[in-house]
């Protein structure tokens, strides 16, 4: 079985004689080349983002793999949801995933994501992530190792490499939707106010 630089050649040339031939290959290499140069937000928003540094750091390097930091969303493919999520902390996390490029993705760790886990009855974090913005992968554990988020990045590079990792696409298709529940917990103004000091309970929300 060819693996490797040869199977991936062999896809290259498999429709070379097809009308789509150039727009198929051209495609595979871009989605190949996205996969393996991975900008995530350095963005902690949750308890899980204790479990950056060592991933990203020399022990388990997350660099060798292609994926690394980006300081702003303009320059990151990822955003990791990184545990539990309160309604205020949605604001900006709206508001960052709006700001990012296309083609973009999201990483969501822990279960709190997932069904609210462990703040499943509390008054002020989300349930169900997927309800207000789209999740390419879950991460599962309370929180994960940093070898389970290695293994979800790897899946995330899968599914990108494929053409499969289109949560963006599906963001833009149902917008209607995903606002209406965005407007259902935070109100009509969903973006967070920046007029006045971030301190003021009233201003800051």
């Amino acid at each position: 079985m060819e693996t490797g630089f040869l199977q991936e050649q062999r896809t290259l040339e498999g429709d070379l004689n097809s009308k789509t031939s150039h727009k198929n290959s051209v495609d595979y290499l871009m989605n190949w080349f996205r996969s393996r140069s991975i900008f995530v937000l350095a963005y902690g928003t949750g308890c899980g983002a204790i479990e950056m540094p060592p991933t990203f750091t020399s022990r388990y390097d997350a660099e060798r793999l292609g994926i690394r930091g980006a300081a702003t969303p303009r320059q990151a493919d990822v955003i990791i949801v990184s545990g539990y999520c309160s309604y205020k902390t949605l604001r900006r996390i709206i508001r960052t995933y709006e700001q990012m490029s296309n083609p973009k993705y999201l990483l969501a760790l822990g279960s709190c994501t997932i069904n609210g886990g462990m703040y499943w009855d509390s008054y002020n974090t989300i349930k169900k992530l997927e309800d207000y913005l789209p999740v390419d992968m879950y991460v599962s554990g309370c929180m994960p190792r940093p070898e389970s988020i290695l293994e979800g990045f790897i899946a995330l590079q899968k599914d990108i490499s494929n053409g499969k990792a289109s949560s963006w696409q599906k963001y833009e298709d149902n917008y209607e939707f995903y606002r209406k529940n965005q407007e259902a917990v935070l109100g009509k103004t969903v973006e967070p106010s920046y007029e006045a000091d971030w301190y003021l309970y009233d201003g800051g929300l």
